[in-house]
């Protein structure tokens, strides 16, 4: 990243420099612009570049008035704020105080505007940085010659106590000529960001490059991504729910908003197939539903495609309103696939599932046998093997004449039961839930925090029509927002921030790795290239996004963890397996370690400058859509081209999805 200095200029003159998209940063000098307080509060509060509030003590007349200024820019919502560690010990108590209040990165910056000290007096003053609370530390002193210049790129080499990696966290280089190559040299070691001067003549030091020759030298002819106004497709785990309800439902309903994959298109098929009439306008369906009973169906054969969660929903489904003996087929990676747990949750229901072939292991795979109607009553089922087959329970028992209660221990995908809950809701169908773990557990959707979930499930209900907006699909968008978190921009529509769609935590992850997310209006979300560092994150209850996050770690400085890998096995491939493989193939340093994924990543800068962009060649997508978006957005940060063995799959989510 660079970081263009402003400094001797009004607000309007900012607001045009950072009005250019090829700024992907900027430093305000407030002890050398002529802004305002209003003028300071609304440029940090409304830019979405990533700015730096810096406003020198010595420059800006006493403390107070460098302090002042300083919160002003910081309670507005600066992304980083630098103070220099010479400020007095209650200004640096206090300014610490705010930053992490408000959520402000803090740089403690050591200045030498006379020499590069030895070694030891430069390792103090980094650690003193760190000790009076730095997230980056700014080492910055004068070259005069090739020594110094070696003793000040020497910092990022060393072991500092207290600290677990200078990684993404030191900016260190110097002033004067001596020192110019190490401006750009931080960044090959691991620097978040250096600084740059709008132009040759605004030089905020000696050696400060102008962006433009800096641009250069680090990304050659590399243009920066941008994705602009892209509407993102229909949800297929709300498409997919919304047709097998209308199809269930008395009269005829509407569904908005519509755009065919493969899974929801397999999702009419299996709609017209239980009776259902199914017209289509544009993005408009409109389905005349059954009006379900139970036993009302004799079905003997289901192709619910390539979709598991369509296999799942059905067989419930089936085993209420069919006649009590069927098969349900599939194609495509659906038959390697196994249905995890689910002979055990449905003899529980008085269900007998099993294969229809024989199978090496005790799991059932597609084609499978079903024989016998869905009892109600109330069972503890193992949530382990995910949320699908529960979802088709919680659609099939409100059919049935008696009421149920369903305890679900150890659930995973979480969210996925609740938007089932809320598209039934939309069809007139109601049902009570109770989870366990923390009292504000829904409200906050901290759901690795919950143990169990009782549903309380009133029969002998009646889905009825509706008319229903389907949402557009977080798991697309994920990827558009993680190539601009990496190499650009990207502004996305047709998102709802309020969803409760698993994967809408790919914001919650891109905020913690630093990257600058924003709500335009309503629908609209917009994130822009930052500094990005390492995170946590478990994907228990979002899966699906462990491909994209993957290649988002690969950019990350340091070290990134990801637990969850547990719910990859049954997916359209094993996700695990294939997700390290590619990480390894493209020269990422990574590793699963029990239920974690760990990956070594590095900053685009620094990949550039080292030569460590991702290997390029011929890969597998092991036929599964979401390797093959992943692999598309890494073939960004990639040497040479990337070649897919079968991009095709990609059209069971997102047909036509392209950069």
């Amino acid at each position: 990243m660079i970081c263009i200095s402003l400094q001797n200029k009004t607000y309007g003159q900012i607001l045009e420099v950072l009005a250019d998209p090829s700024v992907e940063m900027a430093e305000i000098r407030l002890d050398r612009c002529p802004l305002t307080d209003e003028e300071i509060s609304e440029l940090f509060s409304q830019s979405d570049t990533p700015l730096v509030a810096t406003c020198r003590i010595a420059e800006s007349g006493s403390e107070q008035e460098a302090e002042r200024r300083l919160y002003l820019a910081v309670e507005a919502g600066a992304r980083f704020a630098d103070l220099e560690i010479e400020a007095p010990a209650p200004v640096s108590k206090r300014f610490q105080q705010l930053c992490r209040r408000h959520g402000t990165e803090i740089i403690r910056s050591y200045h030498n505007f006379e020499e590069t000290p030895d070694e030891g007096v430069l390792q103090m003053a980094l650690a003193r940085c760190f000790r009076y609370g730095a997230d980056i530390a700014k080492v910055v002193t004068t070259c005069k010659d090739q020594e110094d210049a070696d003793r000040i790129e020497a910092l990022y080499t060393i072991v500092l106590e207290g600290v677990d990696s200078l990684q993404g966290r030191l900016v260190a280089f110097g002033m004067g000529e001596a020192g110019r190559q190490t401006r750009l040299e931080c960044l090959r070691r691991g620097a978040p960001f250096t600084y740059a001067a709008l132009n040759e003549a605004e030089a905020a030091a000696p050696g400060q490059w102008p962006a433009d020759e800096m641009r250069r030298a680090l990304y050659g002819e590399r243009e920066p991504y941008r994705a602009e106004g892209r509407t993102m497709p229909a949800s297929k785990s709300f498409a997919q729910r919304a047709i097998i309800a209308a199809a269930l439902a008395e009269g005829t309903s509407h569904l908005d908003g519509y755009s065919p994959c493969g899974d929801s298109e397999s999702a009419l098929r299996v709609a017209e197939a239980l009776g259902a009439k199914v017209e289509r306008d544009g993005a408009r369906l409109t389905i005349a539903g059954i009006g379900a009973r139970p036993g009302q169906l004799h079905l003997e054969r289901l192709d619910t495609g390539e979709s598991g969660l369509l296999t799942r929903l059905m067989i419930p489904v089936l085993a209420a309103v069919g006649d009590g003996v069927f098969s349900v087929d599939g194609h495509g990676t659906l038959p390697q696939r196994p249905l995890s747990g689910a002979a055990d949750i449905m003899a529980a229901f008085g269900v007998l599932l099993a294969s229809e072939t024989p199978h090496e292991l005790k799991e059932v795979f597609i084609p499978a046998s079903v024989r016998g109607h869905l009892i109600p009553g109330t069972a503890d089922v193992s949530g382990r093997g995910g949320s699908q087959l529960i979802s088709g329970l919680l659609t099939a028992l409100p059919l049935c004449d008696k009421d149920s209660v369903l305890h679900v221990s150890n659930p995973k995908s979480i969210p996925y039961m609740y938007i089932t809950l809320d598209v039934l809701r939309h069809f007139g169908v109601q049902t009570r839930s109770e989870m366990e773990g923390d009292a504000e557990l829904l409200e906050s959707e901290d759901w690795s925090a919950c143990t169990g979930i009782n549903f309380k499930i009133r029969g002998r209900q009646r889905f009825r029509s509706a008319d229903f907006a389907i949402e557009g699909d977080w798991s697309a968008a994920a990827n558009f927002l993680v190539a601009g978190a990496v190499f650009g921009s990207a502004e996305l529509r047709g998102l709802d921030t309020k969803s409760l769609q698993a994967d809408l935590t790919i914001i919650d992850i891109l905020v913690e790795a630093g990257a600058v997310v924003s709500q335009l209006d309503e629908g609209s979300v917009c994130v822009r290239k930052a500094p990005l560092e390492a995170f946590r994150q478990d994907l228990s209850n979002a899966p699906d996004l462990f491909p994209i996050v993957a290649v988002l770690a690969a950019f990350c400085a340091g070290e990134s963890r990801i637990s969850g890998v547990g719910r990859l096995v049954g997916k359209e491939s094993n996700r695990a397996e294939a997700i390290l493989a590619m990480l390894c193939q493209m020269g990422v340093d990574a590793g699963i370690e029990g239920d974690e994924l760990v990956i070594f990543g590095e900053s685009l800068a620094a990949r550039l400058l080292n030569g460590r962009l991702l290997d390029g060649g011929e890969y597998t997508s092991r036929h599964d859509h979401r390797m093959v978006m992943a692999l598309k957005v890494a073939s960004l940060g990639a040497k040479s081209p990337i070649v897919i063995d079968d991009e095709a799959c990609v059209g069971k989510s997102f047909p036509g999805f392209r950069l």
